[in-house]
């Protein structure tokens, strides 16, 4: 790998800190290792790295503090990485702009799939495409500028609003789009509680899409969070 892709790892568990920066080496990627939030925001705007591994407990800045302060001029993909499991958290991290939440303990498969999902997503909207070609995934099509879905390419009929939700999240895949984020899109910004709405076009969507909506393969559901579209076959 000529041009190495490099990770900031901000995290202050140094077991923690040294398995994720072995297994990226291991895997032909650079790392920059800090234990300090605000350290961490330093070396994002000094060091340009491609991606962020951060924990939210960290010493001196908490890590939705981190979140915040570098959202306000990059869009750097950040992976939150922490030992707070509860929904509340994850939700907020989400909200302010974690392209990806994992909990504590993880293996390093699964560390490294949430990379190249979050590497590949940072790098398409990057370059505009998001919506520029069809989705494709297990033999659901979404055609965005048709405005035609297909499942195994037979037609399947959605609502405008169904329409809108599923290409939200088709064109956001592999990440947890939370509920706010998605009634916001489709309803606006200053929407009442939607939750029960969305939950019913959800279902609905399901129904046409899925072959067992009560095992989706298409539409996944992060419970007490939001809705994560299977990955784009693709990218």
């Amino acid at each position: 790998m000529q041009n190495k892709v490099t990770v900031l790892i901000i995290e202050d568990e140094k077991n923690i800190c040294d398995f994720m920066a072995t297994t990226l080496r291991a895997q032909g990627y650079k790392t920059i290792t800090t234990g300090l939030g605000r350290e961490g925001v330093s070396l994002t705007a000094s060091q340009c790295p491609d991606i962020l591994l951060l924990d939210l407990g960290l010493p001196d800045l908490d890590g939705m503090d981190v979140i915040r302060q570098l959202r306000a001029y990059t869009s750097i993909p950040i992976i939150v990485i922490s030992a707070r499991t509860q929904e509340r958290e994850k939700v907020t991290a989400l909200d302010l702009g974690a392209d990806d939440y994992i909990t504590k303990p993880f293996g390093a498969s699964e560390l490294m799939a949430r990379i190249r999902t979050a590497l590949r997503h940072g790098a398409q909207m990057a370059a505009g495409t998001a919506a520029g070609r069809p989705y494709r995934s297990g033999g659901l099509c979404i055609d965005f500028e048709r405005r035609l879905v297909t499942v195994e390419e037979k037609p399947v009929h959605l609502t405008q609003v169904e329409f809108k939700i599923v290409s939200f999240l088709a064109a956001h895949s592999g990440r947890v789009m939370t509920y706010d984020a998605i009634i916001s899109h489709v309803w606006g910004p200053y929407a009442d509680d939607n939750n029960r709405i969305l939950r019913v076009n959800m279902a609905n969507i399901r129904r046409k899409l899925e072959s067992n909506p009560a095992e989706p393969r298409f539409i996944l559901t992060e419970i007490g969070v939001g809705y994560r579209m299977a990955e784009d076959e693709g990218r």
